[in-house]
């Protein structure tokens, strides 16, 4: 028989994740009929899109409400499928507040579920994890602490690699800073702003004013922003936006300053040193002060077990803090910057070598087989 499989992903990175499964699925069951929930790259991948993502990303405990008809609305579709049999299997990819619910639903209609890119338990409501391990029968994990964790809750959880350990080779440095206009000798700074609206709105104006204390001050004399299309970043005047091309801005970069999130892992990979630089709406962050229960939130301090780099988070995140944590990290000679340097190598051994989405695939296949 055929196998009906639904890949489903929330968000703009959850896309390109889920686009690197279908690509693995196809390879490993080639006959499958995949659907999916996502993007430009999960259809691209080979997926039929059930629903397009457009609509349903939102970052943050508050902003999030906004969205929640939305949400409603795709699960009660799904359900109807679940209740249907139009599926072998479910695939989620992160997202984990809707992801969950639909893991539910899954299960009471007897799909088998593959849930890839853990929710983050471990940093707050470890307690969830037990309705997890009734949700899902199969945890692929992408951090090397997490499958200990899960374990610990009860959760088959199988440790798969970081998916950023797929990517090609980096992009030759010299060749992008010949592209891009940047002389050799330039003391490059990058602007990791995030790509969500409200990330954008909120993060923009600090980092734009610390890239031009430091530009004031000759610590840096390049300033690249990683931006996403649609944005607008006002008074860039004197930087360049390079748009849906990280790699590009991380190749020509001799430091950055980034959002908490994957953006990070990726300067690791590229070995670029950085400042983790984030906000949230007020709110949420005293929700989330409640709730969090690990000392740091980016991912390179997590998996290092200690602060490699520094994290300055709201009312911390001013342009003189912020200008005052990079300027080390733009000088080739500062003990602060090689610190940093042998921090981001530990890591990157830490996180594993490439096939994450092929271990994927062959965790669904023998789920479909059993």
């Amino acid at each position: 028989m055929t196998p009906r499989i639904l890949v489903t992903a929330g968000e703009p990175s959850g896309d390109l994740h889920a686009a690197h499964i279908v690509t693995a699925l196809r390879a490993r069951l080639p006959g499958a009929i995949i659907e999916a929930v996502g993007g430009p790259h999960t259809e691209r991948a080979g997926a039929v899109l059930r629903r397009s993502i457009e609509g349903l990303s939102a970052m943050g405990l508050v902003e999030i409400l906004d969205k929640l008809p939305a949400h409603v609305r795709l699960l009660r579709m799904l359900t109807a499928d679940f209740r249907a049999g139009r599926y072998d299997l479910l695939i989620t990819v992160d997202y984990p507040g809707f992801h969950l619910r639909l893991a539910e639903s899954a299960k009471r209609h007897g799909v088998p579920v593959l849930w890839y890119i853990a929710p983050q338990l471990w940093a707050w409501r470890p307690q969830r994890a037990a309705r997890l391990a009734r949700a899902v029968d199969r945890l692929a994990v992408i951090l090397p602490f997490e499958a200990e964790f899960f374990a610990s809750a009860g959760v088959e959880a199988t440790y798969v690699g970081h998916p950023l350990a797929d990517r090609g080779p980096a992009p030759d440095r010299a060749a992008v800073r010949a592209r891009l206009g940047i002389a050799p000798s330039a003391r490059t700074l990058a602007l990791f702003p995030g790509s969500r609206e409200g990330e954008v709105r909120r993060l923009w104006p600090a980092y734009r004013d610390a890239a031009q204390l430091l530009l004031k001050q000759g610590a840096c004399t390049e300033v690249l922003i990683a931006g996403t299309e649609g944005r607008e970043y006002p008074g860039a005047e004197g930087m360049r936006v390079v748009r849906d091309d990280s790699s590009s801005v991380l190749a020509a970069a001799d430091a950055a300053l980034a959002k908490s999130g994957t953006t990070t892992l990726e300067a690791v990979m590229a070995g670029v040193p950085m400042v983790v630089a984030y906000r949230v709406h007020p709110l949420t962050y005293l929700l989330a002060r409640r709730l969090v229960t690990v000392q740091w939130v980016s991912l390179v301090n997590l998996i290092a077990n200690r602060s490699v780099v520094p994290e300055l988070l709201q009312g911390e995140s001013t342009p003189a803090r912020l200008a005052a944590a990079i300027a080390p990290l733009l000088d080739v000679d500062h003990p602060a910057r090689r610190a940093q340097l042998d921090g981001l190598a530990e890591v990157r051994q830490r996180v594993g070598g490439p096939g994450a989405s092929g271990r994927v695939a062959e965790i669904a296949a023998e789920l479909l087989a059993a």
